[in-house]
């Protein structure tokens, strides 16, 4: 009965520990919706538009595969340069940056969908990718470090990703219902009201420290700008390689992004090719994932976080991950993917674990140093993972494969989150943010919780 009443305790303190988070979570949650909502019909139209006709679309599982590379090659330097500029000068500003940045592709495709358009919106998207993908969530995980209680993030970073789910299954059920041709107007409307309410409702967390170089020149400051960065990110890889529990960190989530990034990459497109999915079947996948994870996140992260700990609930996600890949890899039948699709209920969890475990061994000056480098990390999985995912599909889907498996990429990329598995099973989580200061911090948090 006691046991019972504790881990209630702990699901409703983390419901609780949303309040000050409210202004950043409801914005957030609209524009992961109007993300969402164009991913299913995002297959379409660009196979439509590149290659009119046909069901299988190599051009655009190339295409999909640069844009991943070369957004990845950018985040390795921008992802970590976004975070420590976050630690110094604020988390508003940059998240006001990173969230607007999302809604200029779009606007193309409601402008036109032919084939010069989608160009031109793969060109924008990149753009917009290497500024916003992954930094708007690990700089809003450091805001909600700011204002958590150490003891409480677990539950809390379950919350915010449940939040991210819901929001997932609401942009899904957009998509499914609304006629395809008012997706995209639909989604710029959303996209655009973000930004406008963190402009006025939005309270920052940070104080950045005073500056002594108001009597230097034009010309030292413009010089003394790249030793900055250069330092403050010597600092992020210090923090990072010095702490073995971020060491660690860094390796598990390198292995599976590449093997999970990999996947995503290829994925829609290898359904419609195999089993001729469209829209409907994608958004009915996407949903159930989605629903699935509301529960895992914001119900079931919260009660097992005390009783088990953030490594067995990474390490049992990244199981299922591996369970998730082999089903979609060998799918035999067009049901198969919707039972691969179940275990997503249980690998999301790799996330919220994943924050929780940086956030607890980074000190509280650090929060985005440490979450945006090892980001940083994972985006060089980005970087790799099409250049061997978007040929390897291709070929396994065409008439000239070696053998009859058309799913032997996706295959090949659990091999990947089998070695991040092996990485989690040796981590020693260990609260060590007091001895993870780095000296010359350039900020201290404005809200604390006591």
């Amino acid at each position: 009965m006691l046991q019972r009443c504790t881990t209630n305790m702990s699901w409703l303190s983390g419901l609780r520990e949303l309040r000050p988070l409210l202004h950043l979570l409801l914005p957030l949650s609209i524009h992961w919706v109007a993300e969402e909502m164009t991913v299913s019909v995002l297959v379409d139209v660009t196979t439509s538009a590149l290659c009119p006709g046909e069901s299988t679309c190599s051009k655009a599982i190339y295409i999909n595969g640069f844009q991943q590379t070369i957004v990845g090659i950018f985040k390795m330097v921008v992802l970590p340069l976004l975070g420590q500029l976050s630690d110094e000068y604020g988390r508003k500003p940059l998240l006001l940056i990173t969230i607007s940045t999302a809604i200029f592709p779009f606007v193309l495709l409601v402008w036109h969908q032919s084939e010069e358009y989608v160009y031109a919106y793969y060109v924008l998207r990149t753009i917009s990718n290497i500024i916003s993908q992954g930094s708007i969530f690990c700089i809003s995980v450091a805001y909600a470090a700011d204002v958590v209680n150490e003891s409480k993030r677990a539950a809390v970073f379950g919350w915010i990703t449940g939040l991210l789910s819901a929001s997932h299954v609401l942009g899904d059920v957009l998509a499914w219902s609304l006629p395809e041709k008012y997706i995209f107007a639909v989604s710029i409307v959303l996209l655009t009201s973000c930004p406008v309410y963190m402009k006025f409702f939005l309270v920052e967390t940070v104080i950045p420290a005073p500056k002594n170089d108001r009597e230097s020149g034009c010309w030292a400051k413009i010089v003394d700008v790249p030793r900055q960065r250069y330092i403050s990110m010597r600092r992020a890889a210090e923090i990072v390689i010095f702490s073995p529990t971020l060491r660690g960190m860094a390796l598990v989530s390198f292995f599976y992004e590449l093997g999970m990034s990999g996947i995503s990459s290829v994925l829609l497109y290898y359904l419609k090719a195999v089993f001729g999915f469209n829209k409907n079947q994608f958004s009915e996948l996407l949903m159930m994932v989605g629903i699935g994870s509301i529960f895992s996140q914001m119900l079931l992260l919260p009660i097992l976080n005390p009783l088990v700990g953030e490594k067995v609930i990474l390490c049992s996600a990244l199981l299922a991950s591996i369970a998730y890949a082999w089903l979609y890899g060998l799918a035999w039948a067009p049901w198969v993917p919707y039972l691969s699709a179940s275990f997503g209920i249980i690998y999301v969890l790799v996330k919220p674990a994943t924050y929780a475990i940086i956030s607890n061994a980074s000190s509280s000056t650090n929060q985005g140093k440490a979450q945006t480098f090892i980001a940083g990390t994972q985006s060089i999985s980005d970087l790799l993972s099409p250049i061997a995912m978007s040929p390897l599909t291709s070929w396994f889907l065409s008439s000239n494969a070696p053998f009859e498996c058309k799913g032997f990429s996706i295959i090949c990329a659990s091999i990947c989150m089998i070695i991040s598995l092996c990485f989690a099973c040796l981590l020693k989580p260990a609260d060590t943010s007091s001895s993870n200061d780095i000296e010359g911090s350039q900020e201290t948090p404005l809200l604390t919780d006591n």
